[in-house]
């Protein structure tokens, strides 16, 4: 029986995009470099800053971790704002609340700017707790950060759902046994999900269509 369901935040509640490129462009100008084009930056959605910016940019350890600071100095005061809520997940936390079941975030971003984040879009009505990375890059992972919520939530994984865009999201679902549902309005394909390891059946191309496969 599905009692609970974790979120993804970015590129699954709200569209984030803007306010990290701007993040990451901000950073990359402090330090005197180029910005890569949006398509590259894309890889900045999901995995931890500190890895994108040594994949994406190729920069060393200290350069990386210089980047990391900058672009938190930015995104902390102005660019987690640069946000919006998609069309469809008010009514899909409605009809999950409306079911009793509990709804959680999971997120790989640090959970201090979640909660502002959640707060400011008035999600925190709907969302029965937060989970986040710590800026020092601890449960960074998905499925680190699901283990941890499980055990604090007292949650075994076969009543729950992990609903998110990227393959980190999926991927971090099936290491811990939760049942992962791609969200294809998002900003990962259909199959980078498929890849993962996400059923068919379970891609949903709106927030609707979510609530509609779980609520079965």
């Amino acid at each position: 029986m599905l009692t609970t369901v974790f979120f993804d935040l970015d590129g699954t509640l709200t569209d984030s995009c803007p306010g990290i490129f701007a993040g990451v462009a901000h950073a990359m100008t402090a330090l005197g470099r180029p910005t890569a084009a949006a398509d590259v930056s894309y890889e900045f959605i999901g995995p931890p800053l500190y890895d994108c910016f040594r994949a994406v940019y190729g920069l060393d350890d200290s350069t990386a971790r210089e980047a990391v600071r900058l672009y938190r100095e930015f995104y902390g005061r102005e660019g987690l704002f640069i946000n919006e809520i998609y069309c469809g997940v008010p009514a899909m936390l409605g009809r999950f609340m409306a079911a009793g079941v509990r709804l959680c975030l999971a997120t790989g971003k640090p959970h201090e700017y979640a909660r502002r984040i959640v707060s400011h879009f008035g999600l925190d009505g709907a969302l029965s707790a937060v989970y986040g990375a710590e800026f020092d890059g601890t449960r960074g992972d998905k499925a680190e950060l699901l283990a941890y919520a499980l055990e604090k939530e007292g949650l075994s994984p076969a009543e729950c759902a992990m609903v998110g865009d990227r393959r980190y999201d999926i991927a971090g679902a099936l290491a811990v046994g939760i049942t992962p549902v791609g969200a294809l309005w998002g900003y990962g394909s259909r199959e980078e999900l498929l890849l993962a390891g996400c059923p068919e059946a379970a891609l949903a191309e709106t927030p609707e269509a979510v609530a509609s496969y779980l609520l079965l």
